[in-house]
């Protein structure tokens, strides 16, 4: 028998899970890959004994996690409960060892960490954010007496939001408008269809709070104040799941996940850029047959995933004429969410530093002005806010003896903005760690650092192929969202496919799982073995003699 072949364009975690799916299904798959190692935009830097992770660092939804590294081959799982009663029952939910189960533990160490974020607000004084609601009742009552009933008022708010838009309809492929109008109703019934900002306006009275329950949304690209309220599911999300780290960092992860990707039989090419998509006219239609690498090599393959940027999957390896609905114009005319400078430093440690916590948050004096210079005006301000990650506190295995690890991570406007980091960057940069000293997060910091690297929207575009910069794929604002977001099944290419971010059902690592798992799903769909993934026995059909 002669398996189908599946080819893979980016090694992402939306690539590598799609992946691991597709290998289980029975293609022999292969993942391509431009840099040398896998991981995409959480890719590794390492240096001078320190570890940095440059991407992602909030692992949520654990279950997801051990769900992949439980894929057997021939068993790809996609018939099984998306919320198995184990994760959702809180009496079972510890004892099932969900964080870090038991197929998770045959590859990378998962541990939950407590606060959730540490934020910290202009005036000195700071929230930890947790899932216990009596101590989220407790600080609000110290920093925002009004807002104590209020918040409340939002948990179950919220948590309507969350049984229904990521209980239930968390995996719904809105592949047509049909799929979209049943769930339009019940949106507009939990008042998600208007903007997050807004709808926490509805409970909260301070300015803390309400950035407390929207800040949220800027760790997936996402501006509060037009992303839909959908997105409070976010809270549910962390506070039924809680938060967690890979030891060694979120690259032990993606390690992780590439060698059960290997062990189930596939394989990962590294240092081979594409070149382009080949697509064919087969039966009247535009046909995706295999890709061409930069090299001129040519790999077939009867089905082509991309985990590459959305933009630049249409823009640069496809051709013009064989797209109808994913036009330049279409394209570009979709908005790209905001972008990143992150900073890496190693510096070392004192016993006198004050006590940040794994996960910092520190908001700067404006908010919602801010928002609207990043993400509209796209201009750099001369305030920010920023995303101090310190894991060393966690694992500190990830410095020298005596140093900490940490980056720094800046909400920027993307490359539309036509910033000039080759003149701004140092500036901006000396000036970010500036602010840590004198705001007293680390006393004299720049004295102290040992090792720094930082990262701009230029990284983005040319390193990691995001259209103008983006750090985070298309902005998850209404009207690019559930079926007006790029769907996961080209509509212009047959057996062409899309993986991650970009995609539905949107950014942030428990949704580009997902993506992955949808996207499968399609793929099973379409090659009509669907109805056998629960037994795992592919049909006959799925295979040619």
């Amino acid at each position: 028998m002669i398996r189908k072949k599946a080819v893979i364009i980016g090694s992402g975690i939306g690539g590598i899970a799609c992946g691991i799916r597709l290998q289980s299904l029975g293609f022999d798959t292969t993942i391509v890959e431009k840099l040398d190692t896998p991981g995409g935009r959480a890719l590794v830097h390492k240096a001078e004994g320190f570890v940095f992770d440059m991407g992602p660092t909030v692992l949520t939804v654990p279950h997801f996690i051990e769900e992949l590294f439980a894929v057997e081959q021939d068993k790809a799982m996609l018939g099984e409960p998306d919320f198995p009663e184990a994760i959702l029952d809180e009496s079972k939910r510890i004892k099932e060892g969900i964080s870090g189960g038991p197929s998770t533990s045959k590859y990378v160490e998962i541990r939950p960490i407590l606060p959730f974020y540490r934020i910290y607000f202009d005036d000195g004084t700071h929230f930890d954010y947790d899932c216990d609601p009596e101590n989220t009742r407790r600080q609000i009552a110290k920093l925002a007496p009004e807002d104590v009933e209020g918040y409340d008022r939002f948990h179950a708010a919220a948590k309507r939001i969350f049984d229904r838009g990521f209980i239930e309809l968390g995996y719904t492929y809105f592949g047509s408008v049909a799929t979209m109008m049943k769930v339009v109703p019940d949106l507009f019934k939990l008042n998600a269809v208007r903007s997050l900002f807004s709808f926490i306006k509805l409970y909260f009275k301070s300015d803390k709070m309400r950035r407390v329950f929207s800040y949220e949304t800027l760790l997936i690209g996402g501006n509060p104040q037009k992303v839909p309220a959908i997105y409070a599911m976010i809270h549910f999300v962390e506070k039924t799941w809680g938060v967690h780290f890979a030891m060694g960092g979120t690259g032990k992860l993606i390690e992780g996940f590439a060698k059960k990707f290997e062990d189930l039989g596939g394989s990962i090419l590294y240092g081979v850029e594409v070149k382009k998509i080949n697509v064919e006219k087969i039966n009247g239609k535009s046909t995706a047959t295999g890709i061409t690498l930069e090299s001129g090599v040519v790999l077939d393959a009867d089905v082509v995933v991309s985990n590459s940027d959305y933009a630049n999957t249409y823009l640069r390896l496809i051709d013009a004429k064989y797209r109808k609905l994913n036009r330049d114009s279409v394209v570009k005319l979709r908005k790209q969410s905001m972008s990143l400078v992150v900073i890496y430093f190693g510096f070392t440690r004192s016993d006198n530093d004050p006590p940040l916590q794994h996960h910092n948050i520190i908001l700067g004096p404006r908010y919602e002005e801010l928002l609207t210079d990043i993400f509209e005006r796209k201009i750099l301000a001369d305030d920010f806010s920023q995303y101090l990650h310190l894991p060393t506190i966690t694992d500190p295995s990830l410095a020298p003896e005596g140093h900490h690890a940490a980056y720094t991570l800046i909400p920027v406007p993307n490359n539309l903005s036509k910033i000039d980091w080759q003149e701004k960057g140092d500036q901006f940069v000396d000036k970010v760690l500036a602010s840590l000293e004198t705001q007293g997060h680390i006393p004299d910091l720049r004295k102290r650092i040992v090792y720094q690297k930082y990262i701009t929207p230029e990284y983005f575009e040319n390193t990691l192929n995001a259209y103008a910069g983006n750090g985070f794929g298309v902005e998850p604002v209404l009207i690019q969202s559930a079926f007006f977001r790029p769907h996961n099944r080209s509509e212009d290419i047959t057996n062409l496919y899309l993986v991650g971010q970009g995609t539905q059902p949107g950014g942030g690592t428990p949704s580009v799982m997902m993506s992955a798992k949808m996207t499968a799903r399609v793929i099973a769909k379409d090659y009509k073995i669907a109805d056998d993934i629960v037994n795992g026995v592919p049909k006959p059909e799925h295979a040619t003699a």
